[in-house]
């Protein structure tokens, strides 16, 4: 199932990266406020869903732009382009995201930046890998010399206001953040050791899904903010090194006051 969605995430990588010619031609939508959908991710979309229901038409799909198809214990969850603000201002930091979910457990993941070409890939039990090498998340154990990434709710202003105290709290206490819009590469960047951790609040499954199990199946540990496995329903998550992880949490959950909007 792994080298299906490998296929499925290239085929959708090639469509992107020749889409990007096209992007003044086809513009894009606005979904809502700050989010915009153009017709190169539906195009990426519809090409994954056909590779994966080719090879298993009786498998599930949850994607972005499609929404739910069909019921099944194998549940595909697919972001076509995590990272469209980025792609349509050619600011490169992109991704496909596939993660196969099997009886609610994740399984297969996959995180292609057709930029680099890297091809972050994971399998249950069985490691995760970057363009074939096992990865492994980094060693820092102090988050006083951490590298960490974030994301911010810009959809909502209410909520943007209320988190900024926690991330302010958490630069004075790292040594740097980065905010750079795909939270599925940054999770595929803690799971290779390129970033200490990660946290956000409000994503969706499609961001999380595959970045999450190529963090665990790297040694790291994914959680919510409050140290419960519900990240995946919740949409707020953790992802570090197990030293890493507890110390996150544990300055996070000082600015746990529920957003005005939740």
């Amino acid at each position: 199932m792994l080298n299906i969605a490998v296929r499925a995430a290239r085929r959708a990588g090639n469509v992107i990266l020749r889409g990007q010619a096209r992007l003044p031609e086809f513009g894009y939508e606005t979904k809502g406020p700050h989010d915009y959908v153009s017709e190169i991710d539906r195009e990426a979309e519809s090409i994954i869903i056909d590779t994966l229901t080719t090879a298993y038409p009786q498998h599930a799909i949850l994607a972005e732009e499609s929404g739910s198809i069909g019921q099944s214990d194998h549940l595909w969850v697919v972001h076509p382009l995590d990272g469209a603000m980025n792609y349509l201002h050619s600011y490169p930091q992109f991704a496909v995201s596939i993660g196969l979910r099997v009886r609610g457990r994740l399984d297969q993941a996959v995180v292609f930046d057709p930029m680099r070409n890297e091809l972050f890939t994971a399998s249950r039990g069985m490691g995760a890998q970057l363009n074939g090498r096992r990865t492994r998340v980094a060693t820092q154990r102090n988050i006083d010399h951490a590298l960490l990434a974030t994301g911010f709710p810009i959809r909502s202003p209410l909520e943007l206001r209320a988190r900024m105290p926690m991330f302010n709290d958490m630069l004075a206490h790292c040594a740097d953040i980065r905010r750079a819009g795909a939270a599925a590469l940054d999770l595929a960047y803690v799971a290779c050791g390129r970033l200490d951790g990660f946290w956000e609040f409000n994503l969706k499954p499609w961001d999380v899904t595959a970045g999450a199990l190529l963090v665990q199946e790297s040694g790291g540990l994914v959680g919510d903010p409050d140290g419960s496995q519900s990240h995946l329903e919740s949409g707020d998550i953790v992802a570090a090194n197990p030293k890493l992880f507890r110390h996150i949490v544990s300055r996070l959950s000082r600015h746990r006051t529920p957003p005005a909007t939740r």
